[in-house]
């Protein structure tokens, strides 16, 4: 995927980030600390927020894994060597191999197994809450570094805050079913899993509580996050979840198709068969720059029509199992049983997810020109099990629900398409999660919330993916609410949108610290965990103001809930 980014919009934040470096340099101070850690000492750097620059200690880039080259470049990742010398952590290190979303050029390294740690405090009469932060970016994009998830507004508070870099694309996703090879795939879920055990085995001496650690993400971080909910292999490494904008249930949380290894070798030049041992040889031999070149563009025309799909690397059901394996069966059949049904979570959605999808489907607009048959657009696993009439039904269903009895024309339904895919790539996961914990987790708080608050300047995601003028809570807006990053600006305290900050980092540090939610900063609002009292499930709805409202999409996930007739819903 593709931002429409302007020569000039791209002059703007080249601005933007000039600006933020400057800021981030003067809020550095000369003073380091140091720190062991299971490997080696690190030592870091005193920083100050940017508002009322209180301190804080950051290290940055300590390694949880060695450096994943060569051989390993595709496999599980190996815990880190130890070091002798004190590692300068006071400077954040490049970012994943990736192809940039804004530059559209190739960057980062494949040597990313780091995470960044920053401590509040590193000396208090007992051990601060610790949050782990897994990023987004439809896994092909996206780093963990402070020019995009600076960590100021959670540094107001007592907490530790965790960030982890994880392989990404092809390397951190590429699945091969040949056993020989051990290749099966999702290295970067792996990744996260050791970071998560470095966190475990490591956090104590920063001062973090190592048995009050919550796992947090958003959007491809928040479907890592669910789906190191349901393997065994995180048991007891984190204590609760904070699910941002994604689920394991998501349609593109996760992938059945195991030939992208191939096809990403064909359009690097290979020319030989579909054969796993000689397509991985191939692709080690190749330079790993070449690699995120290619990667995202390997849909075919048909495919990223009918399906609405973005992405070629994403996570898979392991075609075999190893000691290392995360999804050996589909993400629905691991819920059940999943250990975390015993600890308490956040969920919840923007309100717009959809507008997402607004710069591509303007691109391709016969996403919408040749929706002629909605077949394609309902979940898979309802299409696997219905027959051509029954699914024809549907369709039409899903039509009128969304357009009635007009025919789709970007023209004269640009809107109402970005609303359905509000629901078929975010809403109706998310829901189906809510669903979940309410049938295998009912005696476990799962507060469940809508982000609504759309300012005209600081909803920043929307700014960028949108046309200028176009309103509405994007899929990502609510992150430029808990992080101040390279688009931010400082904020007058009497504005809406401080409010809304100091609202939501209220809410997520006081769930961190004590698994509920509630806080000074939302008072008199109270936000009560979901129940199976009602149909339609209660949400806190963010704006202007806080409401307890029942869920408005609702009637729309009714819709799609009605699909599943022959195959459960969770």
């Amino acid at each position: 995927m593709e931002l429409n980014i302007s020569t000039f919009e791209l002059m703007r934040l080249g601005m933007k980030l000039i600006n933020y470096m400057i800021l981030q340099y003067r809020l550095r101070t000369n003073i380091t600390k140091i720190v062991n850690t299971t490997y080696g000492k690190v030592k870091g750097i005193v920083r100050k927020t940017v508002y009322d620059e209180e301190e804080y200690v950051a290290f940055e880039g300590i390694p949880y894994g060695k450096p994943p080259l060569d051989e390993l470049q595709f496999r599980a990742p190996q815990p880190a060597e130890p070091w002798e010398d004190v590692l300068d952590c006071t400077q954040a290190k490049s970012s994943q191999l990736q192809k940039d979303i804004f530059l559209r050029t190739v960057v980062g390294t494949l040597d990313c197994l780091y995470v960044n740690v920053y401590a509040k405090t590193l000396i208090s009469d007992k051990p601060l809450p610790v949050i782990v932060w897994i990023h987004g970016g439809g896994y092909q994009f996206g780093e963990a570094s402070r020019r995009v998830y600076a960590p100021d507004y959670f540094m107001n508070k007592d907490v530790i805050f965790v960030a982890i870099s994880y392989r990404l694309g092809a390397f951190g996703f590429l699945s091969l079913k040949d056993p020989d090879l051990d290749v099966p795939g999702n290295a970067g879920l792996k990744d996260q899993v050791l970071a998560l055990r470095w966190v475990k085995e490591n956090i104590a001496n920063f001062n973090g509580d190592p048995n009050n650690i919550t796992l947090m993400g958003e959007s491809a971080g928040a479907a890592s996050t669910h789906a190191l909910m349901l393997t065994e292999r995180t048991k007891g490494l984190f204590h609760k979840a904070i699910l941002q904008s994604g689920s394991a249930l998501c349609m593109w949380a996760c992938t059945s198709n195991y030939d992208t290894g191939y096809r990403l070798a064909c359009a690097l030049g290979y020319k030989g068969k579909n054969n796993d041992k000689d397509v991985f040889r191939y692709l080690s031999k190749l330079k790993p720059q070449r690699i995120p070149e290619c990667s995202n563009n390997l849909l075919t025309e048909k495919e990223e029509m009918l399906e609405h799909k973005l992405f070629s690397f994403l996570p898979v059901v392991e075609p075999y199992c190893t000691t290392d394996c995360i999804i050996p069966k589909p993400s629905k059949e691991m819920l059940k049983d999943a250990w975390t049904n015993d600890i308490p979570i956040i969920t919840g959605i923007t309100s717009f997810e959809g507008l997402f999808s607004y710069y591509h489907t303007k691109k391709y607009p016969d996403t919408i020109n040749k929706l002629n048959d909605f077949v394609h657009v309902l979940p898979i696993e309802v299409r696997q099990k219905h027959n051509e009439e029954e699914l024809k039904q549907m369709g039409s269903r899903l039509k009128q629900t969304y357009f009635g009895d007009k025919t789709p024309h970007i023209d004269n339904s640009f809107m109402e398409f970005l609303d359905l895919l509000s629901y078929k790539n975010f809403f109706h996961g998310v829901l189906r999660t809510v669903v979940a914990r309410l049938t295998y987790a009912p005696h476990v708080p799962t507060y469940f919330y809508r982000f609504d608050f759309d300012s005209e300047h600081f909803n920043h995601f929307r700014n960028l993916t949108c046309d200028k003028g176009v309103r509405g809570v994007c899929h990502g807006d609510d992150i430029s609410y808990l992080f101040f990053h390279a688009g931010s600006s400082k904020l007058s305290k009497d504005s809406e949108e401080f409010k809304t900050i100091q609202r939501m980092i209220g809410m997520w540090t006081t769930f961190a610290t004590n698994s509920n939610p509630n806080c000074d900063e939302i008072k008199p609002s109270i936000w009560q965990p979901v129940t199976s009292d009602n149909k339609t499930p209660k949400c806190l709805n963010i704006n202007k103001e806080l409401d307890f409202i029942d869920f408005p999409e609702q009637p729309k996930i009714d819709v799609w809930n009605s699909f599943y007739t022959k195959e459960s819903l969770v």
